[in-house]
């Protein structure tokens, strides 16, 4: 995991952290969107074979529920429900070949399905 994390003041209410990797390929994806006010949702919803699944996507539709934050110029929201189990979590970008791509590092995940894409929360 990278070690370069963007923090600041807004990071105590916003539940997950950003490294600098994950940001820059974020940005480069965002450039390519044509939507207008497209941005970042990330969160977590039922399914997988761990429980959670995790979601990230670009996003156009704000709902009442939405935590926002800003991260170098990028929009990011997580609905109220799915901070509850990413909160004190890192969402990081590896180039790797094998394995590479965006992921959580969450300490809310008690157990994670092999491929990282899912989870079951330590409280369960």
């Amino acid at each position: 995991m990278s070690t370069e994390i963007q923090t600041t003041p807004e990071s105590e209410l916003f539940p997950i952290s950003l490294t600098d990797k994950a940001i820059a390929q974020l940005k480069r994806l965002i450039a390519r969107d044509t939507r207008p006010g497209v941005f970042l949702r990330l969160g977590v919803k039922g399914g997988g074979c761990s429980g959670l699944e995790y979601v990230m996507k670009l996003d156009i539709v704000h709902k009442p529920i939405d935590i926002e934050r800003e991260f170098d110029g990028i929009q990011v929201v997580c609905d109220a429900k799915s901070a509850v189990y990413l909160r004190g979590s890192t969402f990081d970008y590896t180039g790797n070949l094998l394995g590479g791509g965006f992921k959580f590092e969450n300490p809310n995940a008690g157990k994670s399905c092999g491929c990282g894409t899912s989870f079951m929360p330590k409280n369960l």
